[in-house]
């Protein structure tokens, strides 16, 4: 089982892709020809922690709209992963106070 903070971990590096992926839509949304990429976020119970798949859109183009929702998304993902690391990082700072 992985601690708090791997986990947390995870899931911000989950985020950051799908936001690299996301802003690499929009840099080639004016390529003839270029299909969006796609990344799903999925938990990886094995690990206890996320993985992101990566795939291609089935139609030609990017839709901006879809790619602002996902990259607020991304953003929020990434604030709320952050903001567990930080307690976790509080928690085990208080123990340690404790036990010292």
């Amino acid at each position: 089982m992985l601690s708090l903070s791997s986990i947390a971990q995870s899931g911000m590096q989950a985020a950051q892709a799908r936001l690299n992926a996301s802003a690499s839509n929009v840099a080639n949304m004016s390529t003839p020809g270029y299909q969006a990429v796609e990344a799903q976020s999925q938990a990886n119970p094995a690990s206890g922690g996320v993985v992101v798949n990566f795939s291609r859109a089935a139609t030609e183009g990017v839709s901006l709209e879809k790619e602002a929702v996902q990259q607020i998304e991304a953003k929020s993902t990434y604030t709320a992963n952050l903001q567990v690391l930080k307690t976790s990082d509080q928690m085990m700072g208080s123990l340690l106070n404790a036990k010292a």
